[in-house]
C-alpha cells in the first residue's frame, strides 16, 4: 500500500519489478490511487487495486471497507510501503486476521539530525528503495536491489503514438526531457538559469528538448521558453499522462528538480540529472540506479546549513538564492556527458 505522492509511489516501482522478478510464483496487489494505475501496467503477477478516497474508502467506515475489498484477493501479507495513519490501520486490521504485515521505516529521526542547522550530521541515509525492500525482507521476500539484478527489470521503451510523433517529429535526434518546476520554490532552479541552460542545449540541432511541467501557470512559462527556438518543444497539456509516460521512455536523458519526473524517468530506465536545493539526495530520495555524480547539489560552503529541509518545504531566511551555485555550464555539461 501506498497512496502518495506521486514521485513516492513512483519509488515503488522498481521494488516491485525487482520483486517479481526474483519471486516470480509471488503475487501482488498494489494498493494507490487511480491516477498512479499507469506507473505498474505491464508487470507481471501484479494487480492494481484503486483507492477510491472520496467515497467507497473515505474515512474511518472507508478502511474498513478498504480491507474487506482487498481482503477478497487473498492476502497472505500485508506490506505497507507509506506508513501514515490510513495505512497503519488497515495493516492492523490483516495483523488482527492472522496475517504477517510489516511496515516501512521512513528514518524520520536521522532526517532530522541531517536537515537540522545545529549540530547536523552530514552523511547519507538508507535510500527509500532500501527501506522498501527492508519491509519485503521482513516479510520473508529478502530482495537484490543492486545495479547488476536491476538492470534486467526496466521496462521495453514504448512504441510513440502518431500522436505524439505529431508533436515532436520522428526524426533522429537525441531527446532530453526538461522538467523545471517542483511543488516547492526551494527546489526550483531560478528559470533565468534554467533558461540558458536550455538555450544553451538548442544550439545543437541534433537535440529535441521537451519541457514538461502541469497548470495553467506552469504551461504558460514552458511557452514562452520554448517560443523562440524550432527544437525546443513545451509537452504540458498537450498529451494525456499514460503518453507521457511513453514519452518520457524514450528520453535519453532527463533533467529534473529533486521531484516526482525525475523518479517517473528513472523507474523506466532512464538516465537522470537532478538539481537540489533545500534538499540533499542523502535524506534518501537519489532517484532509482542513478548516480551522486548525476545529482548538482547547491554549494554547501557558502550555504553550510543545507539541507534544510527533507521535502522542500521549510524556507530559510538568506538561503533563497541557494541553486545559483549550480552554475548553467555545470548542468549543460552534466546533461550533455549523459548522451554520449
Amino acid at each position: 500500500m501506498r497512496l502518495s505522492a506521486m514521485g513516492d509511489v513512483a519509488m515503488t516501482v522498481p521494488v516491485l519489478r525487482a520483486f517479481v522478478k526474483q519471486y516470480p510464483t509471488v503475487k501482488l496487489t498494489v494498493i494507490s490511487r487511480p491516477f498512479f494505475k499507469p506507473f505498474f501496467d505491464g508487470i507481471p503477477n501484479l494487480e492494481f487495486f484503486a483507492f477510491d478516497e472520496k467515497e467507497r474508502h473515505k474515512g474511518f467506515l472507508g478502511l474498513l471497507r478498504l480491507y474487506k475489498d482487498v481482503k477478497k484477493h487473498k492476502i497472505d501479507a500485508f506490506a505497507d510501503l507509506h506508513n501514515v495513519l490510513r495505512s497503519k490501520i488497515v495493516s492492523l486490521l490483516f495483523a488482527l486476521s492472522g496475517k504477517k504485515r510489516a511496515t516501512v521505516d521512513k528514518g524520520r529521526e536521522g532526517k532530522k539530525e541531517l536537515t537540522r542547522a545545529e549540530n547536523k550530521v552530514f552523511a547519507p541515509l538508507p535510500t527509500m528503495f532500501e527501506r522498501h525492500s527492508k519491509v519485503f525482507e521482513q516479510l520473508g521476500f529478502p530482495l537484490d536491489l543492486s545495479s547488476r539484478s536491476v538492470g534486467t527489470t526496466f521496462p521495453e521503451k514504448a512504441v510513440l503514438s502518431a500522436e505524439i510523433l505529431e508533436i515532436i517529429g520522428n526524426e533522429n535526434s537525441k531527446l532530453i526531457g526538461i522538467a523545471p518546476f517542483a511543488q516547492y520554490d526551494s527546489k526550483v532552479y531560478p528559470l533565468d538559469l534554467m533558461q540558458e541552460v536550455i538555450a544553451k542545449l538548442a544550439e545543437n540541432s541534433s537535440y529535441k528538448i521537451l519541457l514538461f511541467g502541469g497548470g495553467k501557470k506552469e504551461i504558460e512559462i514552458l511557452n514562452s521558453i520554448s517560443e523562440p527556438f524550432e527544437n525546443v518543444i513545451n509537452m504540458a497539456g498537450k498529451i494525456k499522462f499514460q503518453q507521457e509516460l511513453q514519452l518520457i521512455s524514450n528520453l535519453d536523458v532527463m533533467l529534473s528538480m529533486d521531484s516526482g519526473n525525475a523518479h517517473i524517468a528513472a523507474m523506466l530506465g532512464v538516465k537522470v540529472v537532478t538539481l537540489w536545493g533545500a534538499t540533499h539526495p542523502y535524506a534518501g530520495f537519489l532517484p532509482f540506479n542513478q548516480t551522486l555524480e548525476n545529482a548538482l547539489t547547491s554549494d554547501r560552503n557558502q550555504y553550510p546549513k543545507l539541507p534544510t529541509s527533507v521535502y522542500g518545504n521549510k524556507e530559510v531566511e538568506g538561503y533563497e538564492d541557494a541553486m545559483r551555485t549550480i552554475l548553467p555550464q555545470q548542468v549543460f555539461d552534466k546533461v550533455v556527458e549523459q548522451l554520449s
